[in-house]
């Protein structure tokens, strides 16, 4: 049964979050117009576009050349050796004249062709080689300012444009640089011809290319190119525009065009349901083996879940990147419901599997993503709904948890917002915390409207019911009262005593009351053939064959279950009236037929049973007939009651009436202590001790 609830629940699962996994595709053509907005369901890179990319990064990469700082230095020597060999001519001359003047008052000067081949002799091959004639000529001719500002000017033009780098292919635009900022000066005309034609000379190629550092740049260019990259939820292409080559390209790399269904999200979902139903069959099973799962609430469990998991995909309809309305779930209905109709360790086992198939629907159906806000919240929003739903006395408590609920519903919130780098407005913060208000409340009405379904429709016996089947207005309870006051004395007493054993032992001391409560109801059938009821009257089983007193006695726990069923209580306080005799012996009357007749079968004394199924049956049992032998002794002392406990427990032990429940025999122990603890309470004051005689 276990394993076909899961299944269910599972199919269940599986069929409301496959649209949120598995993408949607379009039948778009190229060149068409868009019938509708399609997004990315997928993050993925374009590897194309980032290649093409990358191609056009690597090609604006200009080639890197190695500068010669030797060139430069070689070609402006060779410059100063012009002038400087002009210079020191020059000087020469004007030495030789001067002595020449002095000796014999002749000036015997050279003619400028003898200067001009004392200067080529001077100079290098390389400049009289490539220079003209007419460059050398007009240097030795000018004055000595005009050539030294000459000199200045041509040394620095070049060895500017040489520091830059001249490369052979602007070997010409270089000179042009040169002969630009030469034409700038105020030398004359003969002296710019001149410097312009030895510039010419000395500008030439010193920056060479550098294979090795531009395929270097070019590989850190190539590494520093961001992917083009088509983000999940991104708009491909919006209603009514044209689909280009391009956008069908992308269209087709998400993967969204009507031939490119991909099933593995699907088997991705296949995978996280195949685990979901590995704890719940876990879960569930552990409980089941402990009697705390029956058909009804595995029942309740399916429900609850479908519930669930409708409200969230409701609310995923509505809820956009703006309007974040999961916050309004009321998923905290479940965590509740599965706490007050059976236990909290399921509550929260539950709690956290919601909350990973609410990060699912919430996800934008964007497959691959999870909503992790949403898983979240919802888990938060659950476990306080469990935590501040402590007391459940009555169904206030749901609404007084409500409030807890709120509180953390809106501190979570907060705890998104302040992690977001997005500003919010005040209007903003205030509508979304309205929605975790709103989940707390919507969750706590849900739960209460929903219980009395799960306790009536499925029979469900919750906190509440028993709460309300123990008021003393109960029909039932009041019919023990007016028809068998004694009976109903009795019941009280044995509710007292099962309830504070069975909460000793850990199991449900509200049931064991609640069951006490009526678990005699049969005996108002025939009142008066019960002991507790003969006040004033005499005893008719003194009147009846030791059958007919049986025949009576054994039909009580059976008329009561009836009558139980007639009213239509729950089952397991119907179990309670049938099992707590069990197939015990009524040895007072079996004992009193025996001696009339030896032959006597046995089991025609014996109630039919069941015997005791659950631990809570299994005690009032017990304390049926401890309260019953307690109650008939005249001076109840503790050694008496003590006795007399023991002696019950045992009788039941022997008789083979606790093989069928789940207590053990260290349960059985603290059972035994726990009563016999109450009853010297009880009776403490009816107790009286021995006195000690006077010397």
């Amino acid at each position: 049964m276990v394993l076909l609830t899961v299944i269910l629940l599972c199919a269940a699962f599986f069929l409301v979050t496959i649209q949120n996994v598995l993408p949607e595709t379009y039948q778009v053509e190229r060149f068409s117009s868009a019938d509708e907005t399609i997004r990315s369901p997928v993050t993925i890179e374009n590897e194309q576009e980032t290649e093409r990319k990358t191609r056009d990064f690597v090609q604006s990469v200009e080639d890197r050349y190695n500068i010669s700082d030797e060139i430069a230095e070689e070609q402006t020597a060779y410059i100063e050796e012009v002038f400087d060999a002009v210079s020191t001519l020059n000087q020469q001359e004007h030495r030789n004249n001067t002595m020449e003047s002095t000796a014999d008052n002749t000036n015997d000067t050279l003619r400028p062709e003898e200067k001009l081949e004392q200067l080529k002799q001077l100079l290098s091959s390389d400049l009289t080689e490539s220079v003209n004639d007419d460059v050398f000529y007009e240097l030795l001719q000018a004055e000595p300012g005009e050539r030294e500002d000459a000199k200045e000017r041509l040394i620095n033009s070049v060895t500017e444009v040489m520091e830059e780098g001249v490369r052979a292919d602007n070997i010409q635009h270089a000179q042009s640089e040169v002969e630009q900022n030469i034409q700038l000066s105020e030398l004359d005309n003969d002296m710019k011809a001149s410097l312009v034609e030895l510039s010419r000379f000395a500008v030439t190629g010193n920056s060479f290319f550098d294979a090795e550092q531009t395929a270097e740049a070019r590989k850190e260019a190539a590494s520093n190119v961001d992917p083009v990259v088509i983000r999940a939820g991104e708009v491909i292409v919006r209603e009514g525009e044209t689909v280009t080559n391009e956008i069908y390209e992308e269209l087709e790399l998400a993967g969204v065009l009507d031939d490119q269904q991909n099933m593995f999200p699907v088997i991705g979902l296949i995978l996280l349901i195949f685990l979901i139903m590995v704890v719940m069959i876990y879960e569930m099973s552990k409980q089941a083996k402990n009697k705390g799962l029956d058909k009804r609430k595995l029942g309740s469990i399916l429900f609850i879940s479908l519930i669930v998991i409708t409200f969230m995909k409701l609310f995923s309809l509505y809820t956009t990147s703006i309007n974040q309305l999961f916050f309004a779930v009321p998923v905290a209905t479940g965590a509740l419901l599965v706490k007050v109709l059976l236990n909290e360790r399921l509550a929260i086992v539950l709690s956290m599997l919601y909350a990973i198939l609410g990060s699912i629907i919430f996800n934008g159906q964007i497959p691959g993503s999870l909503n992790v806000e949403a898983g979240i919240y919802f888990f938060f929003s659950q476990m306080a709904g469990i935590i501040f739903l402590v007391s459940v006395k009555d169904r206030l408590a749901i609404l007084k948890a409500a409030i807890g609920m709120t509180f953390i519903n809106i501190l979570a919130i907060l705890l998104f917002l302040f992690l977001s780098i997005e500003k919010y407005s005040f209007s903003d913060i205030l509508l979304q915390s309205g929605y975790g208000v709103m989940a707390a409340f919507l969750s706590a009405v849900l739960t209460v409207g929903l219980l009395p379904f799960f306790e009536t429709g499925l029979g469900i016996l919750s906190d509440y019911k028993l709460l309300s089947l123990a008021k003393p207005n109960q029909p039932l309870l009041r019919k023990i009262l007016t028809e068998a006051p004694g009976t109903y004395h009795h019941s009280i007493m044995v509710a007292n005593l099962s309830e504070t054993a069975c909460e000793a032992i850990g199991a449900n001391g509200l049931l064991a009351r609640v069951g006490a409560y009526y678990h005699d109801i049969g005996k108002t059938v025939m009142p008066q053939y019960f002991i507790e009821n003969q006040m004033a009257i005499n005893n008719p089983h003194d009147d009846l064959q030791p059958r007919e007193s049986a025949e009576i006695i054994i039909n009580h726990p059976y008329d009561g279950a009836d009558i139980l069923k007639k009213h239509n209580l729950p089952q397991a306080i119907i179990d309670i009236a049938i099992q707590h005799h069990g197939t015990t012996l009524l040895k007072f009357f079996y004992y009193r037929e025996k001696e009339k007749n030896k032959e006597v079968d046995e089991k025609d004394f014996r109630y039919p049973g069941p015997k005791p199924q659950s631990k809570e049956a299994s005690v009032i049992s017990i304390c049926d007939s401890v309260e019953a032998a307690v109650r008939s002794l005249k001076e109840p002392t503790e050694e008496k009651i003590e006795e007399i406990v023991t002696s019950i427990v045992k009788d039941r032990l022997m008789d083979d009436q606790l093989n069928e429940c789940p207590l053990t025999l260290k349960d059985l122990d603290t059972v035994h202590q726990t009563i016999c603890e109450t009853l010297k309470g009880i009776f403490h004051s009816r107790i009286q001790y021995p006195m000690k005689e006077a010397k």
